[in-house]
């Protein structure tokens, strides 16, 4: 009978914001998912990337225009480099993790792109804002030279805003199968894929942030998964969060989890994009479960010790 497949999607918390800590919190990282691919498992991981393709976007805005004359790099190659080094950290830390525990493993980093639509609304409506800051002056020059919008934010300067598209397909979904069919673990579509268009028979990277929770729960989809697994900085979800009621929840089904959302229980910038995309996995996978809790308790999680499980 063939493994169990898994889909781990790792939150933002399991990377830290700076290639040192990174460094140190993936063998953090690692333990838990060696953890689970001993137990039997096949595993595909994704992971966000906030911060480290801020970093890169930041560093390579202020040489391009302040100090190092270097050329600018376009948004979409900001996402390669930060799946890239990503990447690299934690195959790195799977690779010891294996070594350290005798077994014959191997894993792999796939760059990876995410079709998006270019009719989709949202390159319309940007909202995301990337990159470094700059003065008011600065920003209109930059945008009537591009075209690009740029906006105040938060009192630190102006920035430029991407769309945030839907995810349709992911492009080498065919070569992540192959590969965990051959054994291996694969880190793939990071920070929710490389955005980009079908063009001319091929593919054209566009200026975008895609949600990696989405992304997740496409791949999961699409590699016929049997679960999906999001790993953030509690054990369960709870309702009523931080209030005298606060209920943790073992479990929901699609019923439960939309009327949850529709009181507004879920925080729209941390748990409501995790349980949206668990109920676009279940949904779409009636025969398939998504789970929700930390990295630490992964395992038990899976045995059905703590998490939230989310089915049709």
């Amino acid at each position: 009978m063939a493994n169990k497949r898994l889909v781990i999607a790792l939150g933002g918390n399991a990377l830290g914001n700076t290639p040192e800590e990174q460094l140190e919190l993936v063998s953090n990282t690692a333990a838990p998912i060696v953890d689970l691919i001993e137990e039997g498992f096949d595993v595909i991981v994704t992971h966000g990337n906030g911060p480290q393709v801020g970093m890169i976007k930041v560093a390579t805005d202020n040489s391009a225009t302040k100090v190092g004359g270097t050329p600018s790099i376009p948004f979409p190659e900001c996402g390669a480099m930060s799946q890239g080094y990503i990447g690299y950290h934690l195959q790195q830390a799977m690779q010891r993790e294996f070594a350290r525990r005798g077994m014959d493993k191997a894993c792999a980093s796939i760059v990876t792109q995410t079709v998006v639509d270019a009719a989709d609304p949202a390159f319309q409506d940007p909202t995301k804002p990337v990159g470094a800051f700059f003065t008011e002056e600065e920003a209109a020059k930059l945008m009537e030279e591009t075209g690009n919008k740029y906006v105040e934010d938060a009192g630190r300067g102006w920035r430029w805003v991407v769309a945030s598209p839907a995810p349709v397909r992911i492009v080498e979904l065919p070569l992540i199968n192959n590969l965990v069919e051959a054994g291996m673990c694969v880190i793939s579509t990071g920070g929710g894929g490389i955005p980009v268009i079908e063009e001319d028979g091929g593919y054209k990277g566009v200026p975008a942030v895609i949600d990696k929770d989405r992304s997740a729960a496409l791949l999961a989809g699409e590699a016929d998964a049997d679960m999906l697994v999001i790993l953030t900085a509690v054990d369960r979800v709870c309702i009523n969060f931080n209030k005298p009621d606060q209920q943790e929840l073992a479990s929901m089904t699609i019923a439960e989890a939309e009327k949850y959302m529709e009181e507004g229980q879920f925080a729209k910038g941390s748990m409501l994009p995790k349980v949206e995309a668990c109920l676009s996995f279940v949904k779409a996978n009636p025969n398939g479960k998504a789970l929700i809790t930390s990295l630490e308790r992964a395992k038990e999680a899976l045995a059905g010790e703590t998490g939230t499980v989310i089915t049709a």
